[in-house]
């Protein structure tokens, strides 16, 4: 019998933004799409009648916009980095995506790719519901695949380099 198909979730593939030394899960985001950003070597060869295109590179970016909550420690850091203007190595944190769909062999985590990023705000206070920032989380680093053992209540997690 066919294996069968099972459509994933975007609960399912959860980011954690370290803090301190302590990996957060990033709650009250109302959006976080990711961009990868490749770079392209294109070129025609005058034997053929069409261009080739080869990938070479990426800068993978995060779109981020979130309600902003009291005693929510990535909001509280990110709103730092955006009101008090913080710039570069004051304004990089790693981010943790973890899928969910993906448990380790041994039964104790999951597949996660951890990457270093520099905020960079874009907007805030736009809407009258709740007070809200947006921007950009742009790559500053390769990424590092590993295993991530995420706490009972799914709120922190430890990384393992695979």
């Amino acid at each position: 019998m066919a294996d069968i198909k099972k459509l994933v979730q975007r609960s399912k593939k959860v980011a954690f933004y370290k803090v301190g030394d302590k990996y957060e899960r990033m709650t009250g985001f109302t959006s976080m799409s990711k961009s990868s950003n490749p770079k392209e070597y294109s070129r025609q060869y005058v034997d053929e009648d069409g261009e080739v295109t080869d990938v070479t590179g990426y800068s993978p970016s995060i779109d981020y916009a979130f309600d902003q909550y009291e005693n929510n420690a990535v909001h509280d850091d990110i709103v730092a980095i955006t009101e008090d203007e913080l710039m570069g190595s004051d304004a990089v944190r790693e981010i943790v995506i973890v899928d969910f769909t993906k448990q380790d062999t041994e039964k104790t985590g999951f597949e996660a790719r951890k990457r270093e990023y520099a905020v960079i705000p874009s907007t805030d206070g736009d809407g009258t519901d709740a007070y809200t920032y947006s921007g950009t989380f742009k790559s500053k680093s390769s990424v590092v695949k590993g295993i991530a053992t995420v706490a009972e209540d799914r709120q922190s997690l430890t990384f393992v380099e695979a």
